[in-house]
Parts: C-alpha cells; structure tokens; sequence
C-alpha cells in the first residue's frame, strides 16, 4: 500500500465538551496518511486514477468547521469516513490536534490517532 500525506491541516471548530470551548471554537490540526495504490496513476501520470488531496483537505476542513461534537476521538471518526468514500482510498490514518485543549498544566498538544480502513 502507498501513502499520501496531508500534514497540518489547519481549521477553527467548536468542538469540546465545556461551553467555552462551543462558543469560542479554537483551532485543529489534522494530519492525514490515505493509504492507496498509485501505480496505476503513476503508469498514466493521470490524476483521475489517484486521490485528488486538495479536495481531501478541503472536505477534512469543513468537517472541522463543521457540526460541533463533544470528543476529538468522534471527529477523527467523521474524518476517516469522509476519506474513505474517496474511490482508492482504502486506509486512513488520521489524527487530530487540539493544542489549545482546556488543561490546566502546561502541555504542548493533545492528540487522537486513528486508522480505518474499507475491510
């Protein structure tokens, strides 16, 4: 299986689980491994027989902006769908960032990874 990487993929969602969080939103970073087989886009050089990743990204942004949810961990979900109705895509890693969460010590990032595949 090939990769194709999108990293700090960057949107403002209002996802959390304190009110703060739903009203003011914060930004999410998303990093994206689609797990596809380029050969056969190689051997035409024809962007129709692989994944098209700025419509990827574009689709992984507005679900960030989207719909609110409580857990990071159900967004990641909601991103690894969205990637897999992609034609060739049958795996994704994703995983989100949220290093604005609401902790009270000093930390770098929280993250969620997930993997998800069409088998």
């Amino acid at each position: 299986m090939d990769r194709v990487a999108l990293r700090g993929l960057k949107a403002r969602g209002h996802h959390g689980v304190f009110p703060r969080e739903r009203e003011e939103g914060q930004t999410f970073i998303v990093d994206l491994t689609l797990g596809i087989d380029t050969r056969p886009a190689a051997a035409d050089d024809d962007l129709a027989k692989t994944v098209h990743y700025g419509i990827v990204a574009e689709e992984v942004v507005a679900v960030v902006e989207g719909e609110p949810v409580n857990l990071i961990e159900t967004l990641a979900e909601r991103i690894a769908t969205i990637c897999l109705r992609h034609d060739g895509v049958q795996e994704v890693e994703v995983c989100v960032h949220k290093p604005d969460a609401p902790i009270t010590v000093p930390f770098d990032d929280v993250t969620v990874t997930i993997t998800r595949s069409r088998a």
